[in-house]
């Protein structure tokens, strides 16, 4: 199986964060929608929307309580499969179809277990020789594995949760997301234009929907039909210089060990286009600030969803325009 791995290259037009007030655990489950946008910056009510929409199968990428382009696109995603106008703008239609009027809590006690905080990998070096001499690439921190867990921004978590230890026996306050989707899949679209992967089941209903990195430009995604092949979960990295790209001074092949902080993730999924699949990443906050080297890049809690519901020969196409 061929791997094609992320670009690392990040994007000039990064959105600085706006001054605020950040959102406190109270703060959060007391926010109520008032009309109109989401406020600018982080708040409590954009963190409610946002686990809202990871409940209803619209993934808003990583929760941090911000009003930003994944959530903004995750709205504009539900409201297109609601039938309301998708503008990717808040509005009463779409608080009420979220159900927000009787959404109950959307935070969360958890106490940290010792699994939690077992078996973490030391910091990792970037080069691939380096990683290549490794056992595993897995999480470097507790925060950084709880994050995932919970469909959490890791900066966010620990905002949450200001005194803090992280250690096992600690009760501490995390997002309450949706259940991992039981469905099955029938149809992938990688929407290109938008940036998002709409699942649909046999009926044509759109069951899930996930903000991803689809290539560039210069590194376009495919075009076209293709489908799945194979799906491995905690994948090795298959790092082919002759084929793909050259990272570093690497310029011979090398096999890259599992883990969540490989250069594909948790999953991969791989397509009948060579080289090309739909993976996880490291990183699920770069999903909207870089590019790819073509293949479809998820959250890695987004990619294990998908690849429980596909099975091989399961069509994907790749469109140019979509929610």
């Amino acid at each position: 199986m061929k791997y094609f791995a992320p670009a690392t290259l990040i994007l000039a037009a990064t959105l600085a964060p706006v001054a605020h007030a950040q959102p406190t655990p109270s703060t959060v489950e007391d926010a109520s929608y008032a009309g109109g946008p989401l406020p600018e910056g982080q708040s409590g009510i954009a963190t409610v929307v946002q686990v809202l929409l990871d409940r209803a199968g619209i993934s808003p990428g990583v929760i941090d309580g911000y009003r930003g382009p994944m959530s903004r696109s995750a709205i504009r995603a539900f409201e297109t499969r609601e039938g309301l106008d998708a503008d990717g703008e808040m509005d009463q239609a779409v608080w009420d179809a979220l159900g927000g009027p009787e959404r109950g809590t959307v935070l969360q006690d958890y106490q940290i277990t010792e699994a939690d905080t077992a078996d973490l990998s030391d910091p990792l070096p970037n080069d691939y020789a380096e990683l290549a001499e490794l056992d595993r690439l897995g999480f470097t921190r507790v925060t950084e594995r709880l994050a995932e867990k919970f469909h959490m921004d890791e900066g966010f978590l620990k905002d949450l949760n200001p005194d803090a230890q992280f250690v096992a026996g600690e009760t501490i306050t995390v997002a309450a997301p949706g259940e991992r989707k039981q469905a099955k899949a029938n149809r992938i679209e990688v929407r290109k234009a938008v940036g998002r992967v709409a699942v649909f089941d046999d009926a044509g209903t759109m069951i899930a929907n996930y903000p991803a990195t689809v290539g560039s430009d210069q590194l376009p995604s495919p075009s076209g039909k293709h489908e799945v092949t194979a799906i491995a979960i905690d994948p090795t990295y298959a790092y082919k210089p002759d084929e793909n790209f050259q990272q570093g001074d690497n310029k011979e092949p090398l096999t890259l060990p599992p883990g969540p902080n490989g250069p594909v993730g948790s999953v991969w999924i791989d397509l009948s286009k060579p080289t090309y699949g739909i993976h996880g990443t490291a990183d699920p906050d770069s999903l909207f600030q870089s590019v790819s080297h073509g293949c479809v890049r998820l959250t890695n809690w987004d990619a294990t969803e998908l690849a429980h519901m596909v099975d091989s020969g399961v069509p994907v196409v790749f469109v140019s325009d979509g929610s």
